[in-house]
């Protein structure tokens, strides 16, 4: 590959993620939920709606430490996007769910994501979005074994 095409593909990568970053930020924290970040709105992500997940579990897929998780959750069950319940079977855990206003975040996130996915597969054929797929899993285990 020429040196010319790797220096490209670098830039492409550097905008896209700023572009992505930018766009999102404006796409997902509209009026309706001006009071969170787009950080807080990946927290919300993380902590999903398909089952409860514990303090310690939504860290590890963030990358982040309990306590410092523990800061922006105060914030986000203070204006009533999530709710903290202890186990019943281990007093120690923390358990997370989105409240209906949550859950309103949650989709509202999930429905920019969709729209974007759509608009980099809506010309590739089968094939092609193999591709893009599988350099996508090449740049993820990349990035996942730097840190």
């Amino acid at each position: 590959m020429a040196q010319s095409t790797k220096r490209s593909i670098n830039e492409l990568l550097v905008n896209l993620f700023n572009h992505v970053m930018d766009m999102e930020a404006k796409a997902v924290i509209t009026s309706e939920f001006s009071d969170i970040s787009n950080n807080d709105m990946h927290i919300i992500e993380a902590i999903g709606t398909d089952e409860l997940k514990s303090m310690s579990v939504i860290a590890r897929e963030l990358s982040v430490t309990v306590s410092t998780l523990t800061t922006n959750m105060n914030g986000l069950e203070k204006k009533g996007y999530i709710v903290r319940e202890r186990s019943q079977t281990d007093k120690r855990v923390v358990h997370v769910k989105l409240t209906d206003k949550g859950r309103k975040a949650f989709f509202h996130h999930r429905d920019f994501h969709k729209k974007m996915i759509r608009a980099i597969v809506k010309d590739l054929s089968g094939e092609e979005t193999e591709v893009l797929y599988r350099c996508l899993v090449n740049l993820s285990s990349f990035l996942e074994s730097a840190t």
